[in-house]
């Protein structure tokens, strides 16, 4: 906890592909892999470390323009986003995603393991006493399920360019 003060995250964009950068380090894989997602929801749940990355999410936030994704973004970190989208695909499916995404990358992991990653997870962060998943009152829900990566992609630009002229 007292560390937290001294961290810095950044974003950068090489080759078309994003990178999350920790105190200048590039850690786009490391946070990408199973061990990482299988702790997230434990550490996100603590009070202090929670308070800190919602102030850096808020910052971001500030310059406007940006997309941001995560479990709380609209209900939390930007509850007056001008554009509030809550994503979501069956477990099945987002594992499915994740799992393909782990193997062509290198990593070994079964489908099981993914799925029941992504599972638990999903109850921890419903069930969490702080920010707990939720879809923000005034958030437009998409459901993926069964759509492709273009064809998601499609239905969000569909919807963000709706939401954008109202």
């Amino acid at each position: 906890i007292a560390q937290l003060p001294l961290i810095k995250i950044d974003f950068k964009v090489e080759n078309e592909s994003q990178h999350t950068l920790l105190n200048g380090e590039d850690v786009e894989t490391e946070i990408r892999q199973l061990p990482v997602s299988n702790n997230v929801s434990q550490v996100a749940a603590i009070p202090a470390v929670r308070h800190a990355l919602v102030a850096m999410q808020q910052k971001l936030g500030d310059q406007k323009g940006i997309v941001m994704d995560g479990r709380d973004i609209g209900t939390v970190v930007l509850p007056n986003a001008t554009v509030k989208i809550y994503l979501t695909a069956s477990a099945e499916d987002r594992a499915k995603r994740r799992y393909d995404e782990l193997v062509q990358k290198g990593t070994t992991v079964t489908f099981k393991e993914v799925y029941d990653d992504m599972v638990q997870r999903d109850y921890n962060d419903m069930h969490r006493e702080i920010a707990p998943l939720k879809q923000a009152d005034d958030a437009v829900l998409v459901d993926t399920t069964e759509l492709d990566l273009e064809q998601s992609f499609e239905v969000l630009l569909e919807t963000v360019n709706k939401l954008a002229k109202e």
